[in-house]
């Protein structure tokens, strides 16, 4: 299950990222906007918790430029939210920072080219080994908060 929310800007990238990948098999689970003004930190706690619960694998967030989301999900403890707008960063932040959160900006980035990006966060695995020592560490330091 993949939690997948967005506030009034990113209605439209929602509806295209669940329609191309729910003939791939992909479920969503659907929370934010359905086009009424809403606040993007709301919607970036309650898709964050999904996850955190279990009832979710990953997330994808979306509002207008995508900083937003990625600000207020990653003041949550055990988020990893990394802004996407290119396929090798969308590709390096699951291999490497094995980041459960990708955030994107329907403002900066076409509904074709977000369908791809979250097609790539969705089957790009951690590579593990070395990196998990760093993710250790970024887990070390949200424990000091």
């Amino acid at each position: 299950m993949i939690a997948i929310g967005c506030d009034h800007a990113g209605v439209e990238m929602k509806k295209s990222i669940i329609a191309a990948l729910s003939v791939q098999g992909y479920e969503f689970m659907e929370m934010g906007s359905e086009g009424e003004p809403c606040d993007y930190p709301d919607v970036a706690e309650k898709l964050c918790h999904e996850i955190l619960a279990g009832h979710c694998d990953k997330g994808i967030l979306i509002c207008g430029t995508g900083i937003g989301m990625s600000i207020a999900a990653n003041k949550i403890k055990g988020i990893r939210a990394a802004l996407c707008a290119d396929s090798f960063s969308t590709r390096f932040t699951r291999m490497h920072n094995d980041t459960n959160v990708m955030c994107m900006g329907a403002r900066t980035l076409g509904c074709g080219l977000a369908c791809e990006l979250a097609e790539i966060f969705l089957t790009t695995e951690f590579e593990g080994g070395r990196h998990q020592r760093r993710i250790d560490l970024i887990t070390a330091i949200e424990n000091n908060q």
